[in-house]
């Protein structure tokens, strides 16, 4: 109404529309809709299984990831729950996918690396593989692994340069840190660069081990020639049974010792040898096995009688021409970048997994699906879990094709059942490095083409938070674009650890409803509106789940005058307490 220049609006404003689907009343739409293959993932703090996924059912989820990352945990269900649960699952039409525990695949432990760890590691898989399968025998499982667990990773910052780099000593599986410092001197590169240092690093132990193999080589031989013939004079008198004079006494002794650091220095050598020979180049490979064909007679004495006099003057032959032939080749790879070493690892285990898991199901085997891990961690990057997937792949091909399978046939299969799952909050962590939404979305990209499955957690880019997408800054609706096809149609599963932990208390409150928002999911299964993300305005929030149908206060303020009616026609009045309606008179 407006009177005199005074202009009064309307009290009531109405409510809000639910035929505008692209509006966001909650703070929570991501812009991006899905229609299809929405999931949630259980709570991984349990082994009760059967309930994790009945809870997920009632909160409305048609696809359940069922979430076991703690490898003490998976270890506790029985092997029962694994065929109840797939009872489960064809009563309930429900589609259910696996992630495993956190193993490190490439066999890094804290004492550093070593095959057996590794093999260790890929048993383990196998065995997740298996108990998944029981699940949906009669199809192809979805199972997640991580690219890497406790493999640490070096993420270079959005502005500057990284202060060190990793490497390891694969004789030794030893980890060590490689300063990457700037240089002053005249002639050095001022900038460090990671395969110079390594470089120089290979160069200054394969100085080292030949110094000290010279050193005490020389030693040896030295104290050898010195006291050799007074040495063998004593020992004669000795063994006639006369008295040996102190200058004879120390001839002994001088050549005894001689014999001592020559005998370790023969054993450093063929230790040295067995190290270099493997990665050598082939010129310098034709050396050494020209040098060891040379020398393999003598060798084989030496092995046949240890303690001779004749095994001491062979043993003084091959050293001094082996020292030789080491200085004339390149310094072997005494340190590798950890990187590229445990990718060599971590592909041999997941192309193995792979392929047995093959072997043994068929065209029914489960989908290893190889996630990245939260950013900081190896392999946690697009092009990182791009190689990852694409030599697991290779490698499989390979070994099947030596198994006797056609080359298109097990290219057809590495394709199927390998394949990377995108954690959309892992990758989100690269904010911390100082990455930003445009820098993220690009990672995304980059490992599009091989996207079988996405991990839908929200954080703010510092720490491994799980909650609802929509709560964080995660660019879902940019990465879900980037995924494109393959990304809309493979499951999407809501990982939502902190919304269990801290704000569903018993379970009472899943993170399925605000997720549904996030996504601006269809209500109804056609794929049609009207859309989660505008269900608080549906029907002027009457089914929004926000207070009592026709709340009193409506009435009270807009006059609408039906509070009194009894309960059974919708009022507030009990029928018992007489409203008009009641079959009694007005009170």
């Amino acid at each position: 109404m407006e009177k005199s220049g005074y202009f009064i609006d309307n009290v009531y404003q109405g409510g809000y529309s639910s035929l505008d689907p692209n509006k966001s009343y909650g703070n929570v739409f991501s812009g991006y809709r899905v229609t299809q293959g929405l999931g949630m993932s259980t709570d991984a703090r349990t082994a009760n299984i059967i309930k994790e996924v009945s809870k997920n059912l009632s909160a409305g989820a048609k696809t359940v990831e069922l979430t076991q990352v703690f490898p003490e945990v998976f270890e506790a269900i029985p092997k029962s729950e694994f065929k109840e649960l797939n009872r489960l699952a064809k009563l309930t039409g429900v589609e259910i996918t696996f992630h495993a525990p956190l193993v490190e695949p490439s066999g890094l432990t804290r004492d550093g690396f070593s095959e057996a760890n590794r093999k260790s590691s890929e048993l383990q898989m196998l065995s997740a593989v298996e108990k998944a399968h029981e699940i949906n025998p009669k199809g192809n499982i979805p199972v997640t692994f991580h690219s890497s667990n406790q493999l640490p990773g070096k993420i270079k910052p959005k502005e500057g340069e990284i202060s060190e780099t990793l490497i390891i000593n694969p004789e030794t599986g030893q980890i060590h840190p490689l300063p990457l410092k700037e240089r002053f001197f005249p002639g050095e590169e001022k900038k460090p660069d990671v395969k110079v240092e390594l470089q120089k690093l290979n160069e200054e132990q394969w100085d080292h081990q030949l110094r000290n193999l010279v050193y005490y080589s020389d030693m040896g031989m030295n104290a050898i020639d010195e006291s050799k013939y007074l040495a063998l004079g004593a020992e004669a008198e000795q063994k006639a049974g006369q008295q040996l004079t102190e200058q004879e006494k120390r001839a002994m002794s001088g050549f005894n010792r001689g014999v001592t650091f020559l005998n370790e220095s023969y054993r450093e050598f063929k230790k040295i040898y067995d190290q270099t020979y493997p990665g050598s180049s082939p010129e310098d490979k034709k050396k050494l096995e020209e040098f060891s064909q040379k020398i393999k007679e003598k060798a084989i004495k030496i092995t046949e009688n240890k303690n001779t006099k004749e095994s001491i003057a062979l043993r003084k032959e091959i050293l001094e021409e082996g020292i030789n032939i080491l200085g004339q080749i390149s310094p072997p790879q005494m340190f590798k970048p950890l990187e590229e070493y445990a990718k060599e690892k971590t592909t041999e285990t997941f192309s193995n997994v792979a392929l047995q898991t093959y072997n043994k199901f068929k065209d029914n085997s489960p989908i290893i699906s190889i996630e990245n891990p939260p950013a900081g961690g190896a392999f946690s990057r697009g092009e990182e879990l791009k190689e990852i997937v694409e030599e697991s792949r290779k490698k499989f091909v390979e070994k099947a094709i030596k198994g006797g399978m056609s080359q298109s046939e097990a290219e057809s299969a590495s394709k199927k059942l390998i394949g990377a799952t995108w954690d959309v909050g892992h990758i989100n962590m690269l904010r911390k490095y100082g990455y930003t939404d445009e820098d993220i979305i690009k990672e995304t990209e980059k490992i599009a083409p091989l996207v079988k499955h996405v991990h839908l957690s929200d954080n703010f880019g510092f720490e491994h938070t799980e909650l609802p997408m929509g709560m964080g800054n995660v660019p879902i609706k940019a990465m879900m674009e980037k995924l494109g096809k393959e990304g809309y149609k493979g499951k999407k599963i809501i990982e939502a650890l902190h919304w269990w932990q801290h704000f569903s208390e018993q379970g009472s409150n899943p993170p399925f409803k605000p997720s549904l928002e996030a996504m601006g999911s269809p209500l109804y299964s056609t794929g049609l509106g009207p859309y989660w993300n505008a269900a608080i305005g549906f029907q002027q929030n009457y089914f929004g789940g926000y207070g009592a149908t026709l709340p009193q206060g409506n009435y009270n303020i807009f006059g609408g005058g039906f509070s009194a009616l009894p309960a059974e026609l919708g009022g507030q009045v009990p029928g018992s307490q007489g409203g008009r309606m009641s079959g009694r008179p007005m009170e």
